[in-house]
This record gives C-alpha cells, sequence and structure tokens, in this order.
C-alpha cells in the first residue's frame, strides 16, 4: 500500500512531487529506451541499405555479363573462374566481420566503463551520472543518428557547392558536353584582376565538381582559394550525363578539344597562357591532354592535386584488382544501358568498389558505430554536428556520377597498366603515344600535390612522374579531400595561398600567384 499523504501539514506538496517522480522517472526511462531501440533498428537498416543496394546492382550486371561469357568460355575455365570469385568472396566476408567486430568491441569497450560506472554511481549514491542518466544519453545519441544527424546532411545542401542556379558565378563558355564558368570571390572586398594568369580548374568525374567548393560561406572552397585572391578563376563542369547524349558517348580526344577550346577563349580574355589544374581523375586528363599535344601554346602550367598518375603503384585499388579472377576484372561487370542505348559506367557502383576494397573500415556496421561515438553527447550537453561533418556526408551519399565509358577505360587501363620505364603512359590519344617527358620538353612547369595519408590515391601513385621529369612537389596532411577542405580555409596551417612545411613548399595558389609575378616581371 502507499503511504498516506497528509495535505494539511507542511512540505506536502514536495513530497508528492518526489513521489510522482520515483514513479514517472522510470517509466519515462522505459519509453525513451524503446524509442532508442526503434532508432537503433532502423537506422542500421538505412546504413545496410546503403551498402546493400549497389550489391544489388552488380548482381544484376554480372548476370548479365555472365550469361554471355558462359557460352563464349569453357566449363572448365568457367569453374576455375568462380572458384577464385568465391576465394575472394570469403576473403571480403572474413574482413567484413573481422571490421565489424572490431567496431563492435571498440564501442562496448568505452561504454561498458561508463555502464558500470553509472551503475556504481546509482547504488552507493555518488557523484556522477547515474544509470537513469546512462540510459537518457544512449537515448539521445540514438536520436542523433536516427533524426537529427540524417536531418543536418540534408541541411547542409544550401551551403555546399557551386549553386550556378542562383547566378553568382558567370557562365564563359559550353561545348555539347561540357560549361565553363568563371568563379567569382565570396569575398566582396577583392576584384578579379583581369590582367593575371588565369587558372582553369578540371574536377573529377565521378565526384563531381562540388566538392571542390566544399563550404565557400565557411572559407573552405579550394576553387575559392583562387578567386579571392583575385585570379582569374574557371572551372569546367560536366552536363548532366543522363540529359546529355554527347557526354555518354565521349572520348578521350574530345575531352582535349574541348579543353583547347576553353583555354584559347580564356586566354583571349586575359592575354596570359593558362594553368591547368586537375583534381583527382581530372589530374590524370590534364596531365593526358597536354602530353598529347592538344594544348600547346595555349596551357603553359599544370597544377595536380591527389591525381593518379600511375594506378599500378596503389596498394589499395590496384591491389583489390589483382586479387580478382582476371575474368571478373572487367569494366562490363559496372557498366548500365540507358534508354537511348548509350552505356555508360555507373557511378553508384564504381563508389561502392572504393568501399570494398577498404571493407573492413568502411562496411556499414562500422560507419554505424563509428558515428553512434560521434554522436554520443559529452558532459550531459546536447551533441553538436559540425557544418564539415554534414557536408562531407551530404556529398558522399548526393554527388556520385554516371561517366563516359571511354574516360573509364583511361582509369581503368592505369590502374591494371604500368607507366612504362621510359615514362611512356598505357594509354594513347589520337593514335599517339603520351610520355611525361614531353612535359619538361615544352618548358612547362609543374606542382604536384598530395595528401601523406591519401588511401585513395597513395602518394606513390600521385608522385609517379617524377621518376622520369623533374616536378615541384608539395605534402599535405591528411586524406584524399583534404586539400578541398581542410587546408582550403585561408586560416589553416596548411593555407593554399603560402609556404609551409619544413622544405618550405608552395601550396597551389601560391605557385599561380608566382607564376603570375614572373610573367608580368618579364613583361
Amino acid at each position: 500500500m502507499f503511504p498516506l499523504v497528509d495535505f494539511n501539514k507542511g512540505g506536502c506538496l514536495a513530497d508528492v512531487e518526489k513521489f510522482s517522480e520515483k514513479i514517472l522517472s522510470p517509466v519515462q526511462t522505459v519509453a525513451g529506451q524503446v524509442n532508442a531501440a526503434q532508432n537503433c533498428w532502423s537506422s542500421f537498416m538505412k546504413y545496410m541499405n546503403d551498402f546493400v543496394t549497389p550489391c544489388l546492382l552488380s548482381t544484376n550486371y554480372f548476370a548479365g555479363v555472365e550469361q554471355a561469357k558462359l557460352m563464349k568460355t569453357s566449363p572448365l575455365e568457367s569453374f576455375q573462374s568462380y572458384m577464385g570469385l568465391l576465394d575472394f568472396s570469403l576473403d571480403l566476408t572474413n574482413r567484413f566481420l573481422t571490421g565489424s567486430m572490431r567496431a563492435i568491441n571498440d564501442y562496448n569497450s568505452r561504454e561498458m566503463q561508463n555502464a558500470m560506472a553509472a551503475w556504481f554511481n546509482t547504488f552507493f549514491h555518488l557523484e556522477g551520472d547515474d544509470i537513469t542518466d546512462f540510459l537518457n544519453r544512449q537515448a539521445k545519441m540514438m536520436d542523433s543518428v536516427a533524426n537529427a544527424y540524417p536531418k543536418a546532411i540534408q541541411d547542409i545542401e544550401p551551403e555546399f557547392g557551386f549553386h550556378f542556379e542562383r547566378g553568382e558565378n558567370i557562365k564563359f563558355a559550353e561545348t555539347d558536353r561540357f560549361v565553363v564558368y568563371q568563379v567569382l570571390p565570396t569575398d566582396k572586398t577583392v576584384k578579379v584582376n583581369e590582367k593575371g594568369k588565369p587558372i582553369l580548374i578540371l574536377p573529377p568525374y565521378v565526384l563531381g565538381a562540388n566538392i571542390l567548393a566544399f563550404l565557400p560561406g565557411e572559407n573552405k572552397s579550394y576553387t575559392h582559394c583562387f578567386a579571392n585572391m583575385g585570379i582569374p578563376t574557371y572551372i569546367r563542369v560536366l552536363k548532366e550525363i543522363d540529359e546529355t547524349p554527347a557526354l555518354q558517348i565521349m572520348t578521350s580526344e574530345e575531352d582535349a578539344l574541348d579543353t583547347r577550346f576553353f583555354c584559347e577563349k580564356i586566354m583571349v580574355r586575359h592575354g596570359k597562357p593558362v594553368t591547368l589544374n586537375g583534381y583527382c581523375q581530372g589530374g590524370y586528363m590534364a596531365v593526358c591532354n597536354i602530353l598529347s599535344g592538344e594544348l600547346d601554346g595555349v596551357v603553359d602550367a599544370l597544377l595536380t592535386c591527389v591525381a593518379p598518375m600511375d594506378g599500378t603503384r596503389s596498394k589499395g585499388l590496384s591491389g583489390f584488382l589483382n586479387t580478382l579472377p582476371q575474368r571478373f576484372n572487367d569494366l562490363a561487370y559496372g557498366t548500365k544501358t540507358l534508354p537511348n542505348g548509350n552505356r555508360v559506367a555507373d557511378g553508384t557502383l564504381m563508389g561502392w568498389v572504393y568501399k570494398l576494397k577498404s571493407i573492413e573500415n568502411e562496411s556499414p556496421t562500422v560507419a554505424f558505430f563509428r558515428d553512434m561515438m560521434m554522436l554520443s553527447p559529452r558532459n550531459g550537453g546536447d551533441v553538436k554536428i559540425s557544418k564539415t561533418a554534414a557536408a562531407i556526408n551530404y556529398w558522399l551519399a548526393t554527388e556520385r556520377r554516371d561517366l563516359p565509358l571511354a574516360i573509364t577505360e583511361m582509369s581503368f587501363d592505369s590502374y591494371n597498366k604500368p607507366v612504362a620505364e621510359d615514362g611512356t603512359l598505357p594509354v594513347k590519344m589520337f593514335g599517339r603515344d603520351l610520355n611525361f617527358k614531353r612535359i619538361q620538353e615544352k618548358g612547362i612547369k609543374w606542382l604536384i600535390c598530395y595528401g601523406e595519408k591519401d588511401d585513395l590515391v597513395e602518394p606513390e601513385v600521385a608522385l609517379a612522374p617524377r621518376d622520369h621529369v623533374d616536378v615541384e612537389l608539395s605534402a599535405f596532411p591528411k586524406g584524399h579531400v583534404a586539400i578541398a577542405t581542410s587546408w582550403s580555409n585561408p586560416k589553416s596551417a596548411y593555407a593554399l595561398h603560402t609556404r609551409f612545411g619544413e622544405k618550405n613548399q608552395r601550396g597551389p595558389v601560391r605557385f599561380q600567384l608566382d607564376l603570375d609575378k614572373e610573367l608580368s616581371d618579364q613583361t
């Protein structure tokens, strides 16, 4: 029986409140944990769905290709290939499970200590979080993972990228495949130096151009680092491939010819030759375009950032491809046919392959627990989701692009065939051999920027040209997109317009400013 409360005595209201708290607090905690369990399950299934969807897509492509191959290969050869594929799949599964168990163990090790401390505080009436506080914190964390974090990712969309539709940048020229925009300063006190040396930026194909305008409002934009220094800054943007048949069937030669068209127009406007700047895959295309000879007379300097120059040196992606049976190391397994009959490389599947190569660190379980630890409240406070984290995830979720097959084949060949001992690349353009030595022969100055901890384009992959030509190097800490994110902040330790490090290396913007000064001094 509940004790009777005498409402005529002083303090009776406080007693009632305490009594209500004892009744309601456990009920509220249980309700919170039920809701947390629902959030946990729905969140984990979303992470799994994001991983499984491209897996099912690849299975569909695989079945279509194998229907044709089975009719052309002997049963013995097919059996051997499938056994090799089984070994490959078992290895992936083992790495998947190992990484998942490690992530679960890391999370449980940390939270078990917190749980034990909460139990002791509860039973012995010690200071600190009690078990109710601990459970409420877990519920708040799961709400962040399930609701607050996805909302923050969606809400960052207006701040992320170029948003050319707003008219803040100038549409300068276009072809059937590309549009070139002049990127204007976000700092309204800066005016473009019309007589300055211009730069044309080639963004990566599959990752899109918007990563190079990461968060302009936060002073984290690779492209705006140039524009805010008054440099005439241009970026070449792909048209929508689903709506552009000319892009769907584009060849590497058309890429070079379009680039020359743009460079000629830029050079006429500013009176100085263009610096060509390629990021990631855009860097490889920039080098090939120059080596083809089609840019002679309009380009006199080259910048490449985290660009794969010899993919066979990659311990990650190239090593991953080499473990596949030769039969399955074929672009056909990642190719889709559009309604008009044109075939393109599936960008969603390409992104999934990068996850597969690092499955022990990129499995849905690992990603789920990693985000839970990131979003765990500290010291009882609210979870603060950084704009950087939200923008990175928005980019990863929405910026995958399908690729023209001819361009994808160039990258595919670069990861399967090494650069020759004399510096000749494994691809041709206009029927011509492409050799790194041509850049030095033409007197083109070249700065290679790379990430010291880049696990997508490892340093040895980006630095392959230095075996054949003299190039200037600039090493940046962190990984593949740090130059376009962390170090694009003008106040960062490796600001792009400065010199930095023990070797007094030049950032890409400083490289461009110095080139312009040299040209101005000559005139």
